[in-house]
């Protein structure tokens, strides 16, 4: 296995990071209360689309019930709602690694090296499963340099794989979320999508308010749309919690299923962290090969009803 990364001269990052990789192999590492354990799981069916869009550094607390949210609580209610669902780490980036290699890789968002593990990308290919990352603002497609207006590198785990910067086929996946709609129209969504939405967008800096909006604006057209309903999974996750909340390394975060396979009003109490989340979108595409920590990590499929 092989990575290479930049120099990291804060103390601080490197303490954090030990502790929240701890939270990988001691799911009870900065809770006071043990987790619960998986109830008996149901059937993992798989989908035709696998969406994920990734919102900003918001705890639970701060989502559920807000009334600035009222889109996104109508989702959890009618749908899917993990209620012990923890974020791996502080800052970002650690945690749109794991949701992508099953590893935190990096302590710090400044990290610029090359990733080299495997990946859902690779594991994807292997399997002759497309996907694509769909990028709010993102200069042009294929892009994988550093941070350009309300786009930011760290919101785009994909530009850090060696399997894009070694593969223009591959890079060429990256594209702006504007080819979102046109794809869903044509029916030519992949198998698996990755939504990150601009800095404004994504509740990092514009309010929560503003988040929701783009959320029911953008959203709400594909889970009306006859092809997902068919066989389609959407998950909206923040990626980490409010700074201060370093349960489990990176806090209580939201995390919502939606889907017709999705038991209605559904609301699971067992511990999750993005590695499980990880698994569930490559089990749900009927991919079984899980890099990193999503190999061992608890399957979410208490979330749908037994076949």
């Amino acid at each position: 296995m092989r990575r290479t990364r930049e120099c990291h001269s804060y103390k601080f990052a490197i303490a954090a990071f030990a502790v929240c990789f701890s939270t990988i192999m001691q799911p009870g590492c900065g809770n006071s209360s043990e987790p619960k354990p998986a109830p008996a799981p149901g059937t993992q069916p798989t989908f035709a689309h696998v969406v994920l869009v990734v919102e900003e550094n918001h705890s639970y607390g701060d989502v559920i019930n807000n009334s600035s949210m009222p889109y996104l609580n109508s989702l959890a209610s009618q749908y899917g709602l993990a209620t012990q669902y923890f974020a791996n780490a502080h800052p970002s980036l650690p945690n749109y690694l794991m949701l992508t290699t099953g590893q935190m890789e990096a302590t710090t968002d400044t990290f610029t090296g090359t990733i080299d593990d495997d990946n859902i990308v690779r594991e994807f290919v292997n399997a002759g499963k497309s996907w694509k990352a769909y990028l709010e603002s993102i200069p042009s497609p294929g892009y994988l340099g550093g941070d350009s207006g309300l786009y930011v590198k760290r919101h785009d785990p994909f530009a850090y794989l060696s399997d894009l910067q070694n593969s223009s086929t591959q890079a060429a996946n990256l594209v702006p979320f504007t080819q979102f709609a046109s794809d869903m129209a044509n029916n030519a969504l992949p198998q698996y999508s990755f939504i990150a939405p601009n800095l404004n967008d994504d509740a990092h800096n514009g309010t929560l308010a503003q988040a929701d909006s783009w959320l029911e604006t953008n959203i709400a057209p594909l889970i009306a749309n006859s092809a997902f309903q068919s066989s389609g999974l959407l998950v909206i996750v923040f990626d980490e919690g409010d700074q201060s909340d370093i349960n489990h390394g990176g806090g209580q975060v939201a995390c919502v299923l939606i889907g017709t396979k999705v038991k209605p009003g559904y609301k699971s109490t067992t511990f999750y962290q993005h590695q499980s989340l990880l698994r569930l979108i490559m089990a749900s595409s009927a991919v079984d090969n899980f890099p990193g920590a999503a190999a061992n990590a608890p399957g979410m499929t208490e979330f749908f009803a037994a076949q």
